[in-house]
């Protein structure tokens, strides 16, 4: 894989150019939440609870990794590159949005990755602190008020569990549709990084992805496993 602080170059097309738009860490991040966050819904299911507790852990240190990987990641994988005021979203509903407005998340696309990591981060949340009275509890429980626990635990286990479970499905249809209807390359830059992007109207800046940003990763990722490491060693 090229080294890419680079990565702008024409395609043989001539009306767009092969861009490095999603950095190896949000890369690893991406596939790693998304093998996760089944297996956890899998775990929780079957009533697997060892595997979904350390399955818990993996989210949570992979969102407080994003959490920070959104403040100082390549181009595209910053916050500040897919928020978008009503103006924005208005102009993408009618095919009138920027180029720098497609190339990473659309303002659609940002709605639904807000959306996914603002339930995942409840739904870990309150696994914390849920207590099934039975043979699982949280490693929070015994901070907070039996209320709190209460609360928690029947949030996770009808609720958000099921918003989760929609929220995947949802996702995956949307994915589907813009591969299949639309004919839209949605998994094919996710692994290499690189994706095609329209040069009619200037070149679109790449992510940072050299060596440097993905030491910081690593430094990143390892800081937040040992949080999640801490919060479990805190379970009786």
């Amino acid at each position: 894989m090229t080294d890419s602080s680079v990565a702008a170059f024409p395609a043989a097309s001539g009306s767009s150019a092969r861009t490095r738009v999603w950095d190896l860490p949000t890369r690893l991040f991406h596939w790693a939440l998304a093998a996760a966050v089944i297996g956890m819904i899998g775990t929780g299911l079957s009533d697997a609870m060892e595997w979904h507790f350390r399955l818990g852990y993996a989210v949570l240190a992979l969102l407080l990794f994003r959490l920070l990987w959104g403040f100082v990641g390549g181009r595209w994988s910053r916050f500040a590159a897919f928020v978008y005021g009503p103006g924005s979203m208005a102009a993408y509903l009618r095919g009138r949005a920027p180029p720098d407005h497609l190339a990473g998340h659309t303002p659609l696309g940002a709605l639904s990755v807000f959306a996914v990591l603002a339930i995942l981060a409840l739904q870990v949340a309150t696994g914390l602190m849920a207590d099934d009275e039975i043979s699982a509890s949280g490693p929070l429980t015994r901070f907070v008020s039996g209320e709190l626990v209460s609360l928690a635990t029947g949030w996770h286990k009808a609720q958000g569990k099921w918003i989760v479970i929609a929220l995947v499905s949802l996702h995956l249809l949307a994915v589907l549709f813009y591969v299949l209807v639309k004919r839209h390359r949605l998994v094919r830059p996710m692994v290499t990084g690189d994706k095609l992007v329209s040069a009619e109207n200037g070149q679109v800046a790449p992510s940072r992805d050299d060596a440097a940003s993905r030491w910081l990763a690593l430094v990143l990722f390892a800081l937040c496993a040992g949080v999640a490491y801490w919060v479990s060693s805190l379970r009786v």
